[in-house]
């Protein structure tokens, strides 16, 4: 079993850290672990966020807080450090990078050549609207629009090369919003260009975590049809970001999988 989508931003750039994580994908029979960093926290990253820093006071606060922390090579250290240890599981390496369709310049020089065993693609903002941080930001924001957004952006990453997978691909759900048209052809179109591409998805459970009121647990029903039709591969995930979180629900997803 694959928990592909591990966070570690919470704790220090220490092997006791890693460890942690390690000793709870050991505790629940995980063959394979994928780490990661928000690419928004290294200062490299930082001019990516301007436009949508500008468009809400909240985001540009919140960025304030967590953005630009690090600098890119104190990661590139860590994983060559962890490298050279032995562990009990296979242990990946990787980033999870915001899309957007204007940056996927700044996104190649600063991700490609840089030894990560994979990168993954999340569209977590629709257009410069940030839709999955609180509920109360979607008030007065035009719930088609923003679906419309997410899904051609979804597309444009997908088309892109620049990923190995794509994050929690219907991760817009989760406050419970829902377009007034049927996403058949968004799911369809989506499907098609992944598997193009060879990219795997996320099957995630990180949002039904954050948000068990309005959330499913992983992708909705149709839009794995429309993966498995076009043959795309699917990856288990728990989105933790801390070490208790790690493979959570993923003997469930991996049910919902069959």
């Amino acid at each position: 079993m694959i928990d592909g989508h591990i966070h570690i931003e919470r704790g220090p750039y220490t092997l006791e850290w890693i460890q942690r994580f390690v000793d709870k994908a050991v505790a629940e029979g995980l063959d394979e672990i994928r780490l990661l960093e928000h690419n928004f926290r290294f200062e490299e990253f930082v001019p990516m966020y301007d436009s949508v820093r500008a468009y809400s006071d909240f985001v540009d606060a919140w960025f304030r807080r967590v953005g630009g922390v690090r600098k890119l090579e104190e990661y590139l250290t860590l994983i060559e450090l962890v490298r050279q240890q032995k562990y009990p599981l296979k242990i990946k390496f990787g980033m999870e990078v915001c899309y957007f369709p204007q940056h996927e310049k700044m996104t190649a020089e600063l991700t490609q050549g840089k030894g990560f065993d994979f990168l993954l693609g999340s569209v977590h903002f629709a257009g410069d609207f940030a839709f999955d941080h609180t509920a109360e930001l979607w008030e007065g924001e035009d719930v088609d629009e923003a679906f419309r957004k997410y899904f051609e952006d979804e597309i444009l990453l997908a088309k892109s090369g620049l990923f190995d997978g794509i994050g929690h691909p219907d991760s817009i759900t989760l406050f419970g919003h829902r377009p007034s048209f049927a996403l058949d052809d968004y799911y369809e179109r989506l499907a098609a260009e992944l598997a193009k591409s060879g990219m795997y998805a996320d099957e995630n459970s990180g949002v039904a975590r954050r948000c068990a009121g309005t959330a499913t647990l992983g992708m909705s029903a149709d839009l794995l049809r429309a993966l498995k039709r076009h043959g795309v591969r699917i990856i288990t995930s728990s989105d933790a970001h801390c070490p208790e979180d790690v493979g959570d629900k993923i003997r469930e997803m991996e049910m919902i999988l069959l």
